[in-house]
């Protein structure tokens, strides 16, 4: 039960937390208020928030959830039957992905390939591959360690041509070469620079920039590109090995939990060290990144595991197990349903104005915000209570 109580707390800050907190902000300016409104916007590139750690966390847990589910489908069918069932389920996601970006409504290139639930239906893919055939829990951190070993090497050592990826740099060079070719523009820059981890100018980016089709949000790349999914997919794996651990019947709940808060906590003291070196940068997914948003993961689930299966301490957690069993669902109504408008309805014009003006000023958004939160969370009771889930 704790996997899907985080699952939906990690949730609930996407779909309408956030939201709440800006309201509270816009109530008055204070310490506490400016530190929950800052810990809930993303890092611009280098450093690590709150907010910086709801994306992989989710990776963490889609790795927990791997052990127990793909257990049960080896225990009761053929290695080869499961490979498809992974296969199909990343393909599934992925085009769920490209749904909630707008789909086919726009033409091409304005289609976008990459993004959150992309990413996701990639690592889940990888790391399910990898966990059907290597079990050992050696290995997979030995796995890990190589893919987040490798990607600094390759972003360390391999050289980028010497130009920022920016409108107009990039536009004065396809002018002055009078050709807006991804390859004619840096084959026109002689210049090679290593070991940059700046924004539009590291390897990732211009990757992106030379191979990803589509729409891409950053003008030439885009957070969820192409060789940060190396990285990336090591988060998945992480939670495999809790997972593993969660599961095993040789060791009590008091050192599981001593195992997940003691490695999390070296993994975000390595990751921190390695960060004087290669920072961390959510929007690259550096291995610094990487380890300290894993490591954080796994406290967290430390945390959860501790007050909702060993303590048995279930009844707050109920509105996020509620959305933690139907996370998808509610991830892909958000574009579709804007429950903050349609709080409105309820809360909006006078009645927000009346709360402007004698109780509080700002409480009316206040109020807005809360109830848009209540009618996700009433959603995932409604479809929790009748066995409604939606799987892929």
């Amino acid at each position: 039960m704790s996997v899907d109580a985080l699952r939906g707390f990690d949730m609930l800050w996407i779909v309408g937390a956030g939201a709440i907190v800006k309201a509270l902000e816009a109530m008055g300016d204070n310490p506490l208020t400016i530190l929950l409104a800052t810990q809930l916007q993303h890092v611009e590139w280098e450093g690590f928030r709150f907010y910086d750690l709801i994306f992989p966390l989710f990776l963490f847990i889609v790795g927990v959830s791997l052990v127990f589910s793909l257990d049960k489908a080896l225990a009761q069918g053929s290695r080869g039957k499961v490979m498809g069932r992974i296969l199909r389920r990343s393909l599934l996601l992925y085009a769920a992905g490209v749904f909630y970006y707008g789909g086919f409504s726009k033409p091409w290139p304005d289609l976008q390939l990459g993004g959150v639930l992309q990413r996701i239906a990639v690592c889940y893919g990888f790391a399910a591959l990898i966990y059907s055939f290597v079990r050992s829990p050696r290995w997979l951190a030995v796995i890990c360690a190589a893919l987040l070993v490798g990607f600094w090497a390759l972003m360390t050592f391999v050289p980028v041509p010497d130009f920022k990826l920016e409108p107009p740099v990039v536009e004065e060079i396809a002018q002055r070469i009078g050709s807006d070719s991804p390859f004619d523009i840096t084959a026109s820059v002689p210049d090679r620079v290593q070991g940059s981890y700046e924004e539009g100018r590291n390897l990732v980016n211009f990757l992106d920039f030379l191979y990803l089709p589509g729409k891409k949000p950053q003008h030439y790349y885009l957070n969820e590109g192409l060789l940060s999914t190396l990285p990336s997919i090591a988060l998945p794996l992480f939670g495999v090995l809790a997972g593993l651990l969660l599961k095993s019947g040789s060791i009590d709940a008091r050192r599981k939990i001593l195992w997940l808060a003691g490695t999390g906590l070296a993994c975000v003291a390595l990751g921190l060290l390695w960060s004087l070196s290669f920072p961390i940068i959510k929007r690259i997914w550096s291995s610094s990144f990487v380890m300290v948003a894993g490591g954080c993961s796994a406290m967290l689930m430390a945390l959860f595991h501790w007050m909702v299966d060993v303590r048995q301490w279930r009844a707050w957690c109920q509105p996020f197990v509620w959305i933690g069993c139907n996370a998808l669902t509610v991830y892909l109504l958000t574009p579709i349903v804007n429950f903050q408008a349609l709080a409105a309805r309820f809360t909006g014009g006078d009645v927000s104005r009346f709360l402007d003006d004698n109780l509080a000023q700002g409480l009316g958004g206040l109020v807005t915000a809360a109830t848009g939160l209540l009618l996700v969370i009433l959603l995932a009771r409604f479809l929790f209570q009748r066995g409604i889930f939606l799987r892929l």
